[in-house]
């Protein structure tokens, strides 16, 4: 199980940002105990040439490690970048767009919609369902019949980190390579990554300090690149140069080699998954439950996300007070997203157990003095 933290022990806060978010500690102290001389090199990680063979240890039994824990196929690169999220909605319709030029794109909130309307620029983009007539609260179905057989791929973000969404389902694109974006979820719960064209997530929810984006692409998607495309955005200088074509995000590739290491010892993405689900669980059955006479989740119970838990109280003034007397308490970034409003509790992975129980604690109390 997932160790958890004890704030009178370690002086910590609860963190519930969307991003940046919590560490495991375990990890956070190994890196700093390693900081000022990583396994007896006589130099940081911070400091190290990305051409040394100390750093190539490093960046491979990050890679091995992160195969291991989503039991990737050998028919898949991995591939560690930087850019973010934002990079990778031009980076993806550069290189996929290769054959018909069309692509048709699931958007369930504000980081799908940015990914269309980026893709836009490059080809045929076709919105096959959008759930914003319902503010992005729920995620819309669809059928193998809803995709042009001829679309070059079809693309999804898994876990909608504003609305606090989530897939309940892979679509069926057939023979169609599907894209997931997976940057609030990659690693909380087992997915098969054969049913993915490309897998993409950037590193700050679940896996490291920002700076590094993850890319699992098929091999036969690499090499597809139209003439004149920059060379920062062709897939296949990444995967033919090892993530090493120019100076890659060192420090936060170790980072997430040592998160992979972690996960692994503690019984892998299948503990993890368990472990996340009972602590949405929790705070899921306070709001439908006890609290329900003054909270109100945001999301349709079939589409809830495990990660990103949003609600409000249906006052704005009395959310203000909510998170402002939470962060007095020690439990901080829990204000919902400009454009939602209200609430939002991320339980990402490295966030404990009992973070979780003491915000509920505090809303039952913030309920009972503000009724």
């Amino acid at each position: 199980m997932i160790n958890e933290i004890n704030p009178a022990k370690y002086g910590r806060i609860f963190n519930f940002s969307a991003g940046p978010s919590m560490l495991p500690l375990p990890v956070i102290e190994k890196v700093a105990a390693d900081l000022p001389n990583y396994n007896g090199t006589g130099e940081s990680v911070m400091e190290m040439s990305h051409r040394s063979k100390e750093y190539q240890q490093i960046i491979d039994d990050a890679e091995a490690n992160l195969r291991k824990l989503m039991n990737i196929p050998d028919n898949y690169k991995v591939l560690f970048l930087q850019g973010g999220g934002t990079l990778q909605f031009s980076m993806v319709p550069i290189n996929l767009l290769r054959n018909s030029k069309k692509a048709d794109y699931i958007v369930t909130g504000q980081w799908a919609k940015k990914a269309a309307e980026e893709a836009q620029k490059f080809g045929d983009i076709r919105i096959v369902a959008d759930s914003s007539d319902k503010t992005y609260t729920y995620v819309p179905k669809t059928t193998r019949e809803d995709f042009r057989s001829d679309a070059d791929y079809v693309y999804i973000c898994l876990n909608n980190t504003i609305y606090g969404t989530r897939f309940p389902y892979i679509p069926d694109t057939g023979d169609i390579p599907l894209v997931g974006d997976m940057s609030s979820s990659i690693l909380s719960e087992e997915i098969d990554v054969s049913k993915f064209g490309l897998i993409w997530a950037g590193a700050q929810k679940n896996v490291a300090p920002a700076g590094v984006t993850i890319v699992i692409i098929r091999e036969d998607l690499i090499g597809h690149a139209p003439e004149g495309t920059p060379i920062y955005l062709d897939y296949k200088i990444h995967a033919d140069k090892g993530s090493m074509y120019n100076t890659p995000p060192c420090f936060s590739i170790y980072v997430a080699g040592e998160v992979f290491k972690y996960l692994l010892a503690e019984g892998g993405v299948k503990a993890v998954h368990e472990y996340d689900v009972k602590k949405a669980n929790l705070l899921y059955d306070y709001l439908d439950g006890e609290g329900g006479d003054f909270y109100k989740p945001l999301v349709n119970k079939e589409d809830r996300s495990l990660m990103n838990i949003t609600f409000v109280t249906g006052d704005a003034e009395l959310d203000k007070k909510f998170v402002a007397e939470a962060r007095a308490e020690g439990m901080i970034n829990l204000a919902g997203h400009k454009t939602a409003g209200g609430m939002r509790a991320s339980t990402y992975n490295a966030v404990p157990l009992e973070a979780v129980e003491a915000l509920i604690d505090f809303m039952e109390r913030f309920k009972k003095a503000n009724k």
